[in-house]
């Protein structure tokens, strides 16, 4: 099936929500069970410093239920009340990982408080659309102060009263949150977005749309998921995959399959460099990764990292290509903002 399909439903009574496009998952989001406390990335806190890690310019602090660490603490002190928000998921054993640099992000609007100006999203590159953008900024966002603004290419595809709407209410919500910042007791202030709610901020409107009860069925999402959750992964051409998180690292072995022409491997490779952004974000994985590429020369090197480069690049999720080991294999660094599909799915 050709085109874009937005299917929202529920699996074990969880919010979850699928992107589908030309008939193939594209993306998914799976809520935590209710029991689950752990804090969902985009979780707003007032934590209350505990613990500075010396040497490392961090700080433990504490969160209502758990503990959590905040990267580049200096000058904070144990007992200090500060704003943080979660960056990720926690690994099992490990405290929650936080950012003092809070945004307040909706569909159209993010605001950015301690970072004033109004900015657009590079991708808007339409100078009518962004004249246009730019006005309805200035007048919802009102007097310039500490607070900055920036403006979602999804801006473009919205008309002026609701993009004008977005800014007000994630500028209301910042407030709101400001005042709410000094207390002695850990609280939490704004819950992370649940699966519903990441797919109509994050997502761009799709040719159909669905959220209606069994739309998963109905869309064919369930079969999709349950082939997902085998670590075998075909790739097109023949060639397959197979991808195994362990606790250390994620493991990707590329083969050829029945293909034995001299650039079987490159073309393995790159078929598998063009699938990685997706699959990763449909098995919710992350952290550190290493690709165990089809054998293929040293000269063909060159031509697979810009394949990798290119499909990663619109990958929303920030990942690091950090390059090849001695023994060939091809290493990069994930952010966890995703809870591993079994995980997710209990």
């Amino acid at each position: 099936m050709k085109g874009s399909v937005i299917a929202l439903d529920e699996i074990a009574g969880r919010k979850a929500a699928a992107r589908i496009i030309d008939g193939q998952l594209d993306d998914l989001l799976i809520d935590p069970a209710p029991e689950d406390a752990t804090p969902r990335p985009g979780a707003i806190y007032r934590a209350i410093c505990d613990r500075p890690v010396k040497g490392q310019g961090g700080m433990f602090v504490r969160l209502p239920e758990v503990s959590g660490y905040l990267r580049q603490a200096q000058g904070l002190k144990p007992g200090a009340a500060v704003l943080v928000q979660v960056t990720g998921w926690a690994e099992p054993g490990k405290a929650v990982p936080l950012t003092a640099k809070v945004l307040f992000k909706s569909r159209y609007a993010i605001i950015t408080p301690g970072a004033p100006g109004i900015n657009l999203s590079r991708r808007i590159h339409d100078e009518e659309e962004r004249v246009r953008l730019l006005d309805i900024a200035h007048e919802a966002a009102g007097e310039a102060g500490e607070t900055g603004l920036i403006l979602r290419s999804e801006a473009v595809e919205g008309d002026d009263a609701a993009v004008a709407d977005d800014i007000a209410a994630m500028h209301e919500l910042a407030r709101a949150v400001a005042a709410d910042a000094d207390g002695r007791a850990p609280d939490l202030l704004v819950d992370g977005p649940d699966a519903h709610l990441l797919a109509w901020r994050d997502w761009a409107a799709p040719d159909q749309f669905d959220d209606t009860p069994g739309s998963f069925a109905r869309h064919g999402a369930d079969e999709m998921i349950a082939a997902l959750r085998a670590s075998l992964a075909p790739l097109p051409g023949g060639a397959f995959a197979h991808i195994e998180p362990t606790r250390a690292l994620v493991a990707v072995d590329v083969n050829t399959g029945d293909d034995t022409s001299p650039a079987a491997g490159l073309k393995a490779n790159i078929a598998l460099a063009r699938a990685l952004p997706r699959l990763l974000r449909c098995k919710g994985l992350g952290g550190q990764i290493t690709l165990d590429l089809a054998p293929m020369p040293k000269k063909d090197r060159r031509g697979f990292e810009q394949a990798l480069r290119a499909a990663f690049r619109t990958d929303p999720i920030e990942t690091a290509l950090a390059g090849w080991t001695p023994l060939g294999h091809f290493e990069m660094q994930r952010k966890r903002e995703r809870r591993p599909l079994e995980e997710a799915l209990g």
